[in-house]
């Protein structure tokens, strides 16, 4: 290995390990011990506690409350979450359904939280967990539609860049849980719901597509974000019509739910921040990182090239960007910002050694196993050199493959949390 391979290697151990220390600041048992140590659980004097735990990092927050739960209370605890993060949890019952498009396991699980709640009474008290990936884990879609209509808008929503703020109007709209559809089933019962943030800016109403918050918009809103982009006609006529229906005018009454936000993105790329070794100089640039990734790579990049010379620079960015398909390759946002990211830096250098990575906290980058890509000056080089043409992948949207020769995957698992992306840039000029 050559000097200038070593030094490629360290920057890329480095840029991991951060990455991990960012992942490992989202840790949902820490966040929710923190939350009930000022919030404490007390006996209730008649009743029980109906515990909810619902996403990606459902099964460690739900074993965190079950700890907190007074004995002399009866409590349930119903536990939904994707695939990968599924496990047995004594005193629960744990059911997992798929992530990021509904299936009918997620069908189920939401059924099974609305039974639930339908024997609730004012002395119960009902614990909501919330993190991220809740909105496709349960559709409960309203009567009328099918699960199949609900998949169907979801691919269209994928496919066509919508935020996620966008993604979770229209799925609000044609859910029995979502958009505050869980805490007015619970009524009369008193909801506290302890949510981690897996959405920009974090706003409460997005998250899992807000369980437990009003709803984002109106079903007319909702039509109007199709109607921009020309895709009314590729909707399912039951969800057209849905859409079409004025929505009730009466109130809705949140007097019932409190909500509480334990973790965030920000609290990761600050944890990011404080583990850069001596030596390096860190800055976040920007914790409301959106947009496309064919327009965020240069941008990024500008950043890194404008790196001051005689020092070592981290940059670091958190968000969640989007991906608009154009061709039917595999992949995800994180894989294919990293992928573009290698490609604009061959156009436009960067001076010195740098590496950059693109993550998704929970460990899952699309309907992939990997988080995300980790990229270098030679990445394109060795997709050149496995017989493959990188510019023709990103056409196709094929980063998977991409990064796959390359060697560029980040590959941590399943991490049983979810806070958004990460990206870190490191730029060594300092010899």
């Amino acid at each position: 290995m050559t000097g200038e391979e070593n030094e490629i290697r360290q920057l890329r151990d480095l840029a991991s390990a951060l990455f991990e220390e960012g992942v490992a600041a989202a840790d949902p048992r820490l966040a929710l011990e923190r939350a009930f140590g000022e919030n404490p659980l007390f006996p209730l004097q008649k009743g029980r506690y109906l515990v909810i735990a619902l996403g990606k990092a459902a099964a460690a927050m739900a074993e965190t409350c079950l700890r907190a739960l007074p004995d002399e209370t009866p409590h349930e605890c119903l536990v939904i979450t994707n695939y990968e993060n599924a496990t047995e949890i004594e005193g629960a019952r744990c059911l997992a359904a798929g992530h990021p498009v509904p299936d009918e396991n997620g069908l189920a699980a939401g059924q099974a939280i609305i039974d639930m709640l339908a024997t609730t009474t004012a002395q119960d008290r009902i614990i909501v967990l919330i993190s991220g990936g809740g909105s496709a884990l349960v559709p409960a879609p309203l009567p009328g539609l099918t699960l199949e209509d609900k998949a169907a808008v979801n691919r269209l929503l994928l496919a066509n860049g919508y935020v996620i703020q966008e993604m979770n109007l229209v799925r609000q709209c044609l859910s029995q849980l979502k958009g505050g559809g869980l805490s007015q089933l619970a009524a009369p019962a008193p909801v506290d719901s302890f949510i981690l943030s897996d959405v920009v800016g974090d706003d409460l109403s997005v998250i899992a597509s807000g369980p437990t918050n009003p709803p984002l918009g109106s079903k007319q809103d909702a039509l109007a974000l199709f109607a921009t982009k020309g895709l009314v006609e590729q909707l399912p006529p039951s969800v057209r019509a849905v859409l079409e229906t004025p929505d009730e005018t009466d109130a809705i009454d949140f007097s019932n739910t409190t909500n509480r936000l334990i973790g965030s993105n920000r609290l990761s790329l600050d944890a990011v921040l404080e583990a850069l070794p001596l030596g390096w100089q860190g800055t976040i640039l920007d914790d409301l990182l959106e947009g496309d990734v064919e327009e965020v790579a240069p941008r990024l990049l500008d950043a890194a090239r404008a790196a001051p010379e005689g020092q070592k620079t981290a940059y670091i960015w958190g968000g969640e960007t989007t991906v608009t398909l154009k061709g039917d390759g595999k992949g995800g946002r994180n894989q294919e910002l990293a992928l573009r990211f290698a490609a604009a830096s061959e156009e436009q250098p960067i001076d010195g050694h740098w590496v950059f990575l693109s993550g998704g906290t929970d460990g899952r980058d699309g309907p992939t196993d990997s988080a995300g890509g980790l990229v270098d000056a030679a990445t394109l080089y060795r997709i050149r050199q496995a017989g493959a043409r990188p510019r023709e992948l990103l056409a196709n949207n094929d980063s998977y493959k991409a990064l796959e020769m390359s060697g560029d995957h980040l590959m941590i698992g399943a991490t049983g949390t979810n806070v958004a992306d990460i990206q870190i840039c490191l730029v060594d000029k300092s010899q």
